[in-house]
């Protein structure tokens, strides 16, 4: 027996089966990818402290206040400060000081705190779901060196907010597909629901939001906390997660989607069953609807069905079905409307209900194109109104998402700046980018939709030809079973009898090859048709951007929006912005004793409001280092009356002097004084003012 090269139908047929797994790992890439380059920005942003960032106070205050720009959640442990030694010296409790649209919270100090640099750290949740934390310091009396370090580590970050980024996409996806796919057998194909691609298809999407949901409940405490894995375990870590409410709308959904699993139980077991026994060649809908193009494998209109079709046979169920799917869909994507960015900010009782339509027509899109591109990779009796009737739904629910679209986009950016000038702002841009590429390559997809509609009932005889022509060939090639059929008999070896085997084994492996070559068989025929694969290119190629644009939209709903962003930099910040260049001065001076001239440079880096670096050196009259014994700087606000604020540089070289730390708490002209001495009764003091921030 002669072995042949494959076919390039069966090649690219190949090729092509690859081509959702490929989308799929893509699809996890972009997650990881968009996490770790992106980490959640929170709605909420701190606003003012009391003391400032950087402030230096005469005597220690009795506590320290935050404000936010929208409503946070804080526990006892959200605000600590700490002394130069890194002891905490708050009392430990928080106070809520919110009073009408004023956010504030506090922590009451003790008592009798000695001067020095204290450092202020906190931590908090937004209302929209995400950690935000920060850290400043201030002084009592005159700034001093300190063992505290700042936290770099941003709230949300790290191991563990890769690992809740992941969860969320893979619920916003598991959503998609599920509510898609349901919505695709529904109101495009009803026969679907007894085709097991599909029915594995919205199970698998079911396992994904419900496994993604139970992560995300179990990674709040960590996400919004220390960053360790292991606080996973913490069970009083988990009660109090179920007390916010992100916790509840997580488990809100949980019992929703234990609804859910009803549905897609009754989907796939009563209605499955259903139009099943409609038989092959009973339409999805009302005679009118429908005719003999629809054939689903190019059989006689009205052959192989043993009872006639009656068009109320699923209407009611269908309805029945559809009415409850809105419903659970609805709430699940309530969860996200409930707890995210639309539950805050301005408008909220017209933002929820406009983000839940928004989630259900995204899923009944993307999702019921997940369906679509398996149904063409899968099945191949899947005729082309059905194709139509999606592209019709696709139409109405881009609709729904471009209103809401634009009333969201409106919401959170509030001006056409932050439409560039903000990170909010340029992944909209890109999201809607995304959506007119995905909209030009559904036009591609009507087009072939149109000419599969037209080339059905020519194409039949053609394919019906090809498939000949495979069978022939496949029993050719066939090698001769015990007990089967010779390949030189006359006989079609698909009508005449065949011996079935004593052994038990050999007829299960007898059957599996038949099972398989009728399934290669199936292919052949499906892809033997150019419109058909044109159709499916085009919407695979949806799909792959749809995966894309699923990725931002998961990225867009953990950034701080636009009108936030710009709300708060129209407020000011607490510290005025960095000059181009470090304050530099040159002062000579003349202790009036022997070698008592020379000068002194001093330089301030960056030279604006907190903390700064300072450098000074001395130099003799002859431009060598001049090694002073003692040298004494000053920083005085006039204006404010502020200082003298002491300070005593360190040594570093001979002829210079550094301190790290310098903090000024307010912009202004400030005057510097600079005290030298060159011996045990020779000093002097020179000044110049200069301009900060």
């Amino acid at each position: 027996m002669t072995a042949t090269a494959p076919a390039p139908s069966t090649a690219r047929a190949r090729a092509t089966a690859s081509l959702p797994r490929l989308a799929l790992v893509l699809a996890a890439l972009l997650a990881t990818l968009f996490t770790v380059a992106s980490p959640a920005t929170a709605h909420a942003a701190l606003t003012a402290s009391d003391p400032k960032d950087g402030a230096v106070v005469a005597t220690a205050p009795a506590q320290v206040t935050l404000s936010f720009s929208e409503q946070v959640a804080m526990g006892d442990d959200s605000i600590r400060v700490l002394d130069p030694q890194g002891k905490r010296v708050d009392t430990g409790e928080l106070r809520d000081m919110c009073s009408g649209n004023t956010v504030r919270y506090g922590t009451a100090l003790h008592t009798g705190l000695p001067n020095g640099t204290y450092t202020v750290a906190w931590q908090a949740v937004s209302a929209d779901s995400h950690p935000i934390s920060g850290a400043f310091t201030f002084s009592i009396g005159a700034p001093s060196a300190t063992d505290v370090s700042l936290p770099t580590a941003q709230a949300g970050g790290g191991p563990v907010g890769i690992a809740y980024g992941i969860a969320r996409y893979a619920s916003y996806a598991g959503f998609a597909v599920l509510v898609g796919g349901a919505a695709f057998i529904l109101l495009c194909w009803r026969r679907g629901a007894a085709e097991r691609p599909l029915q594995k298809l919205v199970v698998r999407a079911w396992v994904t939001l419900t496994a993604a949901t139970l992560a995300m409940l179990v990674l709040r405490t960590p996400y919004t906390g220390s960053g360790n894995f292991s606080d996973v375990f913490d069970l009083d870590g988990l009660r109090a997660v179920l007390e916010t409410k992100t916790g509840a709308s997580l488990v809100s959904r949980l019992l929703l989607l234990g609804a859910a699993a009803l549905f897609v139980a009754v989907l796939f077991g009563v209605y499955a069953r259903r139009v099943a026994g409609l038989g092959p060649d009973a339409p999805d809908r009302p005679e009118e609807e429908t005719d003999g193009s629809d054939q689903a494998d190019g059989t006689a209109e009205g052959e192989g069905t043993e009872e006639a079709y009656r068009p109320d046979d699923t209407s009611d169920l269908t309805f029945g079905l559809a009415i409850g799917g809105a419903v659970v869909s609805g709430g699940i994507a309530a969860t996200w409307a409930l707890s995210e960015h639309a539950s805050t900010g301005i408008q909220p009782g017209i933002a929820m209900p406009a983000d839940i339509l928004h989630l259900m027509a995204v899923a009944t899109w993307l999702g019921g194109l997940a369906a679509l591109l398996v149904a063409l990779h899968k099945i191949p009796g899947i005729e082309p109104s059905a194709v139509r009737r999606f592209s019709r739904v696709a139409f109405v629910s881009v609709l729904v998402l471009a209103v809401t679209g634009v009333y969201q986009s409106w919401r959170q950016l509030g001006s056409w700046s932050a439409l560039t000038g903000t990170d909010y702002g340029q992944l909209l841009l890109l999201k809607v980018g995304l959506v007119a590429v995905l909209l030009g390559i559904a036009y591609m997809s009507r087009t072939w939709t149109a000419r599969l509609a037209d080339a059905r009932v020519d194409g039949e005889a053609g394919v019906g030809a090809v498939a000949a022509t495979v069978r022939t060939a496949g029993a050719v090639s066939r090698e001769t079973a015990p007990g089967a059929v010779p390949e030189s008999s006359d006989v079609s070896r698909e009508t005449a009898p065949v011996a079935v085997p004593a052994d038990p084994e050999r007829a299960a492996q007898l059957a599996r090859q038949r099972a398989a070559r009728e399934s290669a068989l199936e292919k052949r025929v499906r892809d033997a048709d150019p419109d058909r694969a044109g159709l499916r290119r085009s919407v695979l190629a949806e799909a792959a951007i749809a995966v894309i644009l699923l990725a931002v939209t998961t990225v867009l709903t953990g950034t701080e929006p636009g009108r936030t962003v710009e709300r708060e930099a129209g407020r000011g910040s607490t510290a005025t912005a960095v000059p181009d260049r470090a304050v530099k001065i040159t002062l000579p001076f003349d202790t009036g004793g022997p070698n008592g001239k020379g000068t002194v440079r001093l330089e301030l880096d960056p030279g604006r409001v907190g903390a700064n670096t300072l450098h000074l050196w001395s130099e003799s009259a002859d431009g060598t280092p001049f090694d002073l014994p003692e040298v004494k700087v000053a920083f005085t606000l006039p204006a404010k009356d502020i200082g003298p604020l002491p300070l005593a540089p360190e040594q570093a070289a001979p002829g210079h002097w550094t301190a790290s730390g310098v903090q000024l708490p307010l912009a202004g002209d400030w005057r510097i004084d600079v005290t030298v001495r060159t011996s045990d009764i020779d000093q002097t003091t020179v000044q110049k003012t200069v301009k900060i921030g």
